[in-house]
């Protein structure tokens, strides 16, 4: 059989796993995405990203890197805060072109929160953390106004931040709302993606490095949380990188070994109750996958080694792209954008 024959095959396999999937007919040829690269004229690893729509994103990474596009990714422009070149910016949200607030990991004062109001022309410092104790890994917003922030366990509990006001004022939650975290128990701040929030009340946050990998729940914007253990594998290296949610109850949890890229280690594992139990998939993707996103009923998820695409909710997985990638983000209405190293930012055609 002849490379056509096979992925004329393969295509329409994967036609009719969506037609079972959503009851409407697909196009064979249309059947499979594809990444459109665009020049962004750097070369950091760029962790962070935001979909805001088709013709606006911004994404963050190492070297103080903060980038923004408003023509659909033709130009970038790198609008970062002044004197940061230093830190590496994991996470970044954005409300529209001219809002969007970005996060530094590091201990210590390494990590910090700056929102812009004017497209990043100029910056106000909201965070800056001063416990040696603490790594922030990811932040996330319910809306406009209220979000997240999560960061690894200080006295044995992960440490919460909220802000009420889009990311101009940070406190932190009480710890006694969090379960106690398991020895060696840590996020990973991959893509920005460990911290997930849908609606106006549910969010979650993943987790590896203790005995069992672990998705923690809040349903009241992040004052009290629960925590479920996952059929993902879990070492100081694996666990949970990334969580998308469809809605409050479908979502995907997301990951493998970032220190055995290609090892095919339990990575990915299915939610229908909101994460009160998790289940692995038939045919999950092989390796380790950093990122993961909804886009109308299907599912992207991305990583160093490769890019897949589900057509059931996450069932089963199809390579389209051997590109790496660390993010992966998609709007309401379908514009997907991905990022990660070398300064590497793509659309998805």
């Amino acid at each position: 059989m002849g490379v056509a024959e096979m992925r004329k095959i393969r295509l329409t396999v994967l036609a009719a796993l969506l037609l079972a999937s959503t009851g409407a007919p697909v196009a064979v040829a249309d059947a499979l995405p594809s990444w459109q690269p665009t020049p962004t004229g750097v070369t950091a690893q760029l962790r962070g990203l935001d979909a805001v729509s088709a013709r606006v994103a911004w994404a963050s990474g190492s070297k103080g890197t903060v980038l923004r596009t408003a023509d659909g990714g033709a130009s970038w422009q790198q609008v970062a805060p002044p004197g940061t070149a230093a830190l590496d910016f994991r996470d970044i949200e954005a409300f529209d072109d001219r809002r969007a607030v970005v996060m530094s990991a590091g201990t210590g004062t390494a990590a910090k929160i700056y929102r812009t109001d004017d497209g990043g022309a100029s910056w106000r410092l909201s965070f800056e953390n001063t416990d040696e104790r603490a790594f922030y890994d990811c932040i996330s917003f319910f809306d406009h106004h209220r979000g997240l922030a999560m960061s690894d366990p200080v006295d044995g509990r992960f440490r919460i931040l909220s802000t009420e006001d889009g990311g101009r004022n940070w406190a932190e939650v009480p710890p006694e709302g969090l379960p106690p975290a398991l020895p060696g128990e840590a996020g990973f701040a991959a893509s920005g993606q460990c911290l997930t929030t849908e609606g106006p009340r549910d969010a979650w946050f993943g987790s590896g490095g203790g005995a069992t990998a672990r998705v923690f729940h809040s349903r009241d914007a992040g004052r009290t949380w629960t925590v479920t253990d996952t059929p993902l594998f879990s070492s100081p290296s694996a666990g949970v990188f990334a969580l998308g949610f469809r809605d409050r109850l479908r979502g995907l949890a997301i990951g493998g070994d970032y220190a055995n890229e290609a090892e095919p280690v339990p990575a990915l594992a299915l939610t229908r109750d909101g994460g009160r139990s998790w289940e692995r998939p038939p045919a999950p993707p092989v390796g380790y996958r950093s990122g993961v996103a909804w886009r109308h009923h299907t599912v992207l998820a991305v990583g160093p080694t490769g890019s897949d695409v589900s057509f059931d909710g996450g069932a089963h997985w199809t390579s389209f792209d051997s590109g790496s990638f660390d993010s992966v983000d998609c709007t309401a209405r379908g514009a997907c954008w991905a990022s990660g190293a070398a300064g590497r930012i793509a659309k998805l055609a």
